[in-house]
C-alpha cells in the first residue's frame, strides 16, 4: 500500500507543476522545458481525496481620502487613481527600468534631427550626454603652441647676456653713462677714481646753465690733461669696452669734465678788488665747491663768451688745464655748445663719495644774467 500510494502521488506534483508553468505569462522559456521531469503514469490502486483549492481574493486598494473642500474645486481633480495591476510582466518591469534612459537620450534625438531651439539642452548637457563639441578635433587657427621644453643652458646663457649688453649700449648711447674719473682737475668735488653718471637728455630739454658739471668732447680745443694707454691686445679692448659700459674703465683721453662759468654773452673776469672771478661783473662766492687753500684764479683774464661757447675752469685752479690754459690757441679756450656729451648729475662709486652734484647757489645771483647776450 504504502509503494502505490507513492506512485499514485506522483501525477499529481507533476501536474500541479505543469499547471503552474503554464499559468506563467509569456511563452515558456524552451529551457524549462528540458527541466521538467518526465511524466509518470499513475498506477491503479485506491484515490486519494485531493484538497480543495484554495481561493485568493486581491483586494483593490481603498481610494484616497481627500479635502472635501478640494472635491468642490473643480480646478483640482479628483478622480480615482487606476488600480495597480496584480502582477507585471517581465517584459514590461525592462521597459519601466529603461524609460529614464530613453526619456534622457530624447532631447538630443530631437536636437540632431530639428536643429537647435528654444528649450534645447545647453552646450554643458549635450557634453554631457556625449555628443562632441564642433570644435573637437580642430586646431585654433592664429594660436601657435608654444614650445613647453626650455631652451638649454649653454644656449639661453649667451642669448641672455647678448640682450643684456644690447640694452645697455643703447642706454649708454642714448640716456645715461658712467665716467671715470682720471685726473685732478675738479678736487675735491670730483675725486680721481670716482664713477660719475652723466646725463644725455638733460640738454634737449633745457640750456647749458652756469655751474652745470659738463663732459664734452675736447678734441681741436683742448690738450689732453693725461696720456691714456690704449689696450692693444683684441681681449683687452674688449674687456675696456666693457668696463667702459659701467664705467670701470678710464675714458678716451679726449673727454674732459669741467664746471660751466660762463655761457654765451657772459663777460668773465678776474679778478676783482678781492681777487674773486666775475660773471657780468656779479663776483662769484666759489668757497663751497673750490679745492681747499686754492685761489679762484692765479692768471688773469678778461673775455666775452661768443655765442655757441662756454667758458669752463676746474674746481682744483691749480691743477686744472681749462679754458684759461688755451687763450692763445685757435679755439680761444671756448668749447662748442655741440661738443658736450652731457650733464653729470651724481657721483655713484665709490659709496663713500656718493653724491648728487647740485648748481652752487651763488649761479643763481639775478644779476649774473643782466648783461648776458641773448
Amino acid at each position: 500500500m504504502s509503494s502505490e500510494r507513492t506512485s499514485s502521488a506522483s501525477p499529481r506534483i507533476s501536474t500541479t507543476a505543469a499547471t503552474s508553468l503554464a499559468a506563467m505569462p509569456g511563452p515558456p522559456s524552451p529551457h524549462l522545458r528540458h527541466e521538467l521531469p518526465p511524466p509518470v503514469v499513475a498506477l491503479p490502486g485506491p484515490a486519494v481525496p485531493q484538497a480543495a483549492p484554495t481561493a485568493v481574493t486581491i483586494e483593490a486598494p481603498p481610494e484616497p481620502r481627500t479635502d472635501p473642500a478640494v472635491r468642490t474645486d473643480p480646478a483640482v481633480r479628483t478622480d480615482p487613481q487606476p488600480e495597480a495591476p496584480a502582477s507585471v510582466p517581465r517584459h514590461a518591469a525592462r521597459a519601466d527600468l529603461l524609460a529614464p534612459v530613453a526619456a534622457a537620450a530624447a532631447p538630443a534625438a530631437r536636437h540632431a534631427a530639428t536643429g537647435p531651439r528654444a528649450g534645447a539642452p545647453t552646450r554643458g548637457a549635450r557634453h554631457a550626454i556625449g555628443e562632441p563639441t564642433p570644435s573637437a578635433g580642430k586646431r585654433h587657427r592664429g594660436h601657435r603652441r608654444l614650445p613647453t621644453d626650455s631652451w638649454p643652458f649653454w644656449v639661453e646663457l649667451p642669448a641672455l647676456l647678448i640682450i643684456a649688453f644690447a640694452i645697455a649700449f643703447l642706454v649708454k648711447t642714448f640716456v645715461v653713462q658712467p665716467f671715470f674719473i682720471p685726473s685732478g682737475s675738479m678736487e675735491d668735488t670730483l675725486n680721481i677714481g670716482d664713477r660719475v653718471l652723466v646725463n644725455k637728455i638733460v640738454f634737449h630739454t633745457r640750456p647749458i646753465e652756469r655751474g652745470d658739471i659738463v663732459v664734452f668732447n675736447g678734441v681741436d680745443s683742448f690738450a689732453p690733461e693725461v696720456a691714456i694707454t690704449a689696450p692693444t691686445n683684441p681681449i683687452a679692448k674688449a674687456a675696456s669696452w666693457l668696463g667702459s659700459l659701467v664705467g670701470f674703465a678710464p675714458p678716451n683721453e679726449s673727454d674732459f669734465i669741467k664746471r660751466v662759468i660762463g655761457v654765451a654773452g657772459d663777460h668773465v673776469k678776474c679778478c676783482d678788488a678781492k681777487g674773486r672771478v666775475t660773471v657780468n661783473g656779479v663776483p662769484l662766492d666759489e668757497h663751497s665747491y673750490l679745492f681747499p687753500g686754492d685761489n679762484p684764479s692765479d692768471q688773469p683774464f678778461d673775455v666775452v663768451v661768443p655765442p655757441g661757447k662756454l667758458w669752463v675752469m676746474g674746481d682744483h685752479r691749480s691743477g686744472s688745464s681749462d679754458s684759461r690754459s688755451h687763450l692763445g690757441d685757435p679755439g680761444g679756450g671756448f668749447v662748442p655748445d655741440d661738443k658736450v656729451i652731457g650733464r653729470a648729475i651724481a657721483v655713484i662709486w665709490p659709496l663713500s663719495d656718493s653724491q648728487l652734484l647740485q648748481i652752487p647757489a651763488t649761479f643763481d645771483q639775478p644779476g649774473l644774467a643782466a648783461l648776458a647776450s641773448p
